[in-house]
């Protein structure tokens, strides 16, 4: 390349002793002016010193979980110009990846149908009779974060591109966004602020990259948190006031509100008055729901799992041969309520099957008669593994 020589890049990452160079490449020479470090993303920025006052940037280096680094050069042209080639280039770095320490060793899988331990494989083998998979998480679990990937690649396997994923982490209205981005028109920096990224996004991007290498849709399943604030402020009238044009970033209104076993697990006060305990999520029997203050909450969180439920409704009406896989806080899915039992009511030809997955510091000695109820698979994770972030 015209006017540039050659030099060692080292890339770091952060220790507790401080920075440790972990492996060198040869890249054009330049000089390193800025480094940002966050969290398990480091960024190297390079500039090129040609013959003049003024330095020209001619590189970014990024890498991230899953390992990948991706360098943007700026390289002269015959013209004296400079164009942009984008390299990426696929690295082994296990060490900079919690997900590439894990093994089979940090979890366990159970089904509790066959009362046995089992793999993500056998539960992608079950899907063929159902058509919607909840993955049920905490959302700062590690462990649960590298199987919710693993698990989606088990899906892609066995049914191809007849796939998508869906989640609670991105807002129905911003599925242009989503959909921009997997299609290669916007750059992954613009996807993560336009799409209101949760913070841990770290956590999701390995499933919304696979997604976008193997061509599947990601449904923006959730409604935003300025609707569920409007619900838990003023009920579904206050939704009802909305512009026709925002109606459609949540569920159809009237939704119903959680009742029943639901309805008790989310405000801790029995419905006696109700004569069951159901997961049942129907306007017959709803009754009086307390608010904290003057925030209704069951009907703020109502709408999210109406919402969810309905997203995942339009998508499967549209590709009724594909399977969904659907990933959302545990709370939303465990026990077939919230959002399966709301799905239920969009489409009742539709079928469920649950995972839930938590910590539990008896492992890996777990009484797996203990957790009959939580969801069709329990997945327990290594306590001992550092979480994503502290609650």
């Amino acid at each position: 390349m015209p006017g540039l020589t050659r030099y060692l890049l080292s890339i770091y990452r952060k220790t507790d002793q401080g920075l440790a160079t972990l492996i060198g490449l040869g890249l054009p020479q330049g000089d390193l002016y800025q480094t940002n470090k966050k969290q398990d993303c480091i960024s190297h920025h390079f500039i090129q010193k040609p013959n003049r006052a003024k330095h020209t940037t001619i590189g970014l280096i990024t890498v991230s979980s899953p390992p990948q680094l991706s360098i943007s050069c700026y390289i002269p042209t015959t013209r004296g110009q400079y164009m942009k080639q984008l390299l990426t280039i696929l690295l082994l770095l296990p060490f900079l990846s919690t997900a590439q320490q894990l093994t089979s060793s940090n979890y366990r899988i159970y089904s509790v149908k066959q009362a046995r331990e089992v793999t993500l494989k056998d539960i992608a083998e079950d899907m063929k009779n159902y058509n919607v998979l909840f993955f049920g998480e905490e959302h700062n679990d590690s462990v649960t974060h590298y199987l919710e990937r693993e698990m989606l690649q088990a899906m892609y396997e066995k049914y191809g591109s007849h796939l998508a994923l869906s989640m609670e982490m991105f807002d129905r209205d911003v599925q242009p966004v989503m959909d921009e981005y997997l299609a290669g028109f916007i750059r992954e920096k613009h996807f993560v602020k336009d799409a209101r990224s949760w913070p841990n996004y770290r956590d999701y991007r390995p499933m919304v990259e696979f997604a976008k290498d193997k061509g599947l849709h990601v449904v923006c399943a959730n409604a935003a948190g300025r609707y569920s604030n409007l619900a838990g402020r003023k009920g579904q009238q206050g939704l009802m006031e909305l512009p026709e044009a925002s109606k459609a970033f949540f569920a159809p209104l009237p939704y119903d509100t959680a009742t029943g076993a639901y309805y008790e697990k989310l405000t801790g006060i029995p419905q006696h008055a109700s004569g069951t305990v159901t997961p049942d999520t129907s306007k017959a029997k709803a009754l009086a729901i307390p608010s904290m203050g003057n925030f209704n909450m069951v009907t703020a969180q109502s709408l999210w799992d109406a919402t969810m439920a309905w997203s995942i409704a339009q998508y499967h009406s549209h590709d009724p041969q594909n399977k969904v896989m659907q990933v959302n806080g545990k709370f939303h899915s465990d026990e077939h309520f919230a959002v399966v039992a709301q799905l239920k009511k969009y489409d009742p030809k539709l079928k469920a099957l649950v995972i839930s997955a938590t910590q539990d510091d008896s492992f890996p000695n777990i009484n797996w008669k203990e957790y009959t109820s939580p969801g069709d698979y329990i997945i327990i994770t290594d306590p001992k593994v550092p979480r994503t972030y502290k609650d």
